[in-house]
């Protein structure tokens, strides 16, 4: 169960309370649920129960024991415990994190996406190369969600978005709504953009940056380091295929055979799909460039424990870290195609 799935077994705990006459308080649109903090236990923790207590009127522990007792009832829920005034800490049954490894190497690049729902978004944009790009990785995003997108530019299109990737579909009179996708135009054009970053760096200067916020282009995006975000998240990506490479020079490969002690390189790679929703949801690129980062940092801090050392030979906790980072870098380099950057194989 991945912290997304989890996260909706607690919502659906609560709607069946709320529908019971059990719990009497307004439904909250979302739930989240998180590592535990000190003093908690488990694999997940959520304060649902705090935020329910007032207004349903009762005691938050009150609370947190009615909805415990239903969400212990769902497969793959090993054992809910309440810490302090109404903390819930959930234990997920063992085999959790190698099925969520299996799904995602199973599903690839798809992992994360849904079935089409039937939704339709046209989303238009003013012609400036921020308010383009930004468009092209929603138009991504959102089919990824299920939905049907048809992007309508509100002036003419720059040929030089071409060469940003960007598929320019209506623009001029036949425009389908007003431009509703209006981030902080850059300061640049496309073409002097291009001349100094080159696709990729562009993409990420004006993708990074929440809409409401300028973006930023300097030559940094270039340096080969770390400390570039975008180099740092092709780099894991690169990695994670290396890691794949070297130990088949080992003689074995990935299987998702044991649990890994790699709490937050899991959770990374489990809340992918939640993300997505999100960024579908609000409009947003920047959650998934973000949620990238992150991923890249947790793999990057990991991948040190994949190989055996020395004479040590595979083991089935060094195929299933495999499994793990290549699950990680599965998810690296589908984000970065969906906001339309390049995952290099060699880096």
């Amino acid at each position: 169960m991945t912290p997304a799935e989890l996260s909706r077994t607690v919502l659906h705990a609560v709607c069946r309370a709320v529908e019971d006459g059990a719990l009497r308080a307004p439904v909250p649109e979302s739930v989240s649920v998180e590592r535990p903090r000190p003093g908690g236990c488990g694999d997940y923790a959520t304060n649902v129960a705090l935020r329910l207590a007032g207004p349903a009127g009762q005691r938050p522990r009150a609370v947190a024991e009615l909805l415990g007792r239903r969400i212990a009832e769902v497969p793959g829920i090993a054992g809910i415990e309440i810490t302090g005034p109404g903390f819930l800490n959930i234990t997920l049954d063992a085999g959790a994190q190698q099925a969520l490894v299996r799904e995602v190497l199973e599903r690839g690049s798809k992992y994360g996406w849904i079935a089409p729902t039937g939704a339709i978004a046209q989303p238009g944009y003013r012609a400036d190369v921020r308010a383009a790009v930004t468009a092209d990785a929603l138009r991504r995003i959102l089919v990824s969600q299920g939905t049907l997108v048809r992007t309508s530019c509100e002036g003419v299109a720059d040929p030089a978005w071409a060469e940003l990737r960007v598929r320019v579909e209506a623009q001029g009179g036949r425009r389908y709504l007003p431009a509703d996708v209006t981030p902080v135009p850059a300061e640049e054009g496309a073409r002097e953009l291009l001349q100094r970053l080159g696709p990729d760096a562009t993409r990420w200067a004006l993708l990074r940056p929440a809409g409401h916020d300028h973006p930023s282009a300097g030559e940094e995006l270039l340096t080969q380091h770390e400390s570039n975000p975008l180099f740092k998240i092709q780099y894991a990506c690169s990695r994670s295929r290396a890691l794949t490479r070297n130990a088949a020079q080992l003689h074995f490969d990935s299987a998702p055979e044991t649990h890994v002690d790699a709490a937050v390189l899991t959770t990374a790679v489990g809340d992918y799909p939640a993300v997505l929703a999100g960024a579908a949801r609000h409009r947003a690129p920047d959650r998934l460039a973000r949620h990238l980062e992150s991923t890249a940092d947790s793999l990057l801090a990991f991948q040190h424990t994949v190989l055996p050392i020395g004479d040590e030979k595979p083991l089935a906790a060094h195929r299933s870290r495999l499994a793990l980072a290549e699950a990680a870098g599965t998810v690296l380099a589908g984000g970065l195609s969906l906001l339309g950057i390049s995952a290099p194989e060699y880096l």
